[in-house]
């Protein structure tokens, strides 16, 4: 009998415990944000939506060197090359799957004119896996939507390479 009243005399402690618990963290500061209202701090080496960028004199920076597709683990870039009447070589086709991407950095890192970069967008969802499936004309629209962002994060990031 006496067993059993100790007993009960814990579990009620226990439980005001736990409801003093409840009650501080009810009104305590909040750790989380309220996602699309909230921005989430992003980090200056976050990668995220590719792009291929071009030179300020409106030229792709691709020369078709290929390293950024040798280097992808995912095999997700897929790039077709010819020379032109200059001599030089150009992309014809340059995609990303990006259902495959890892987002891992290798092909930025691999690319020796900055051509390929991650972008700080991270909000690219889609509805179907066609329009995840990026072709040259969207990497370069959006190197120039965000060339200003991606030319001052090289910079940054330049001391780190």
């Amino acid at each position: 009998m006496n067993f059993l009243r100790t007993l009960k005399s814990f579990l009620l402690l226990d439980m005001l415990q736990g409801f003093g618990i409840t009650l501080r963290q009810l009104f305590a500061k909040k750790y989380t944000l309220l996602y699309p209202f909230e921005a989430t701090p992003i980090s200056p080496r976050f990668r995220g939506e590719h792009a291929l960028r071009r030179y300020p004199n409106g030229e792709e920076r691709c020369i078709a060197c290929k390293l950024c597709e040798a280097v992808c683990p995912a095999q997700a870039i897929t790039i077709e090359a010819e020379p032109r009447p200059d001599g030089s070589r150009r992309t014809t086709r340059y995609d990303i799957d990006m259902v495959k991407c890892i987002y891992c950095g290798l092909c930025e890192e691999a690319c020796p004119v900055d051509a390929i970069v991650e972008g700080p967008n991270m909000e690219f969802a889609a509805e179907d896996r066609k329009s995840l499936l990026y072709t040259k004309t969207k990497l370069l629209e959006n190197g120039d939507k965000l060339e200003p962002t991606l030319a001052e994060r090289l910079k940054r990031d330049a001391p780190y390479r």
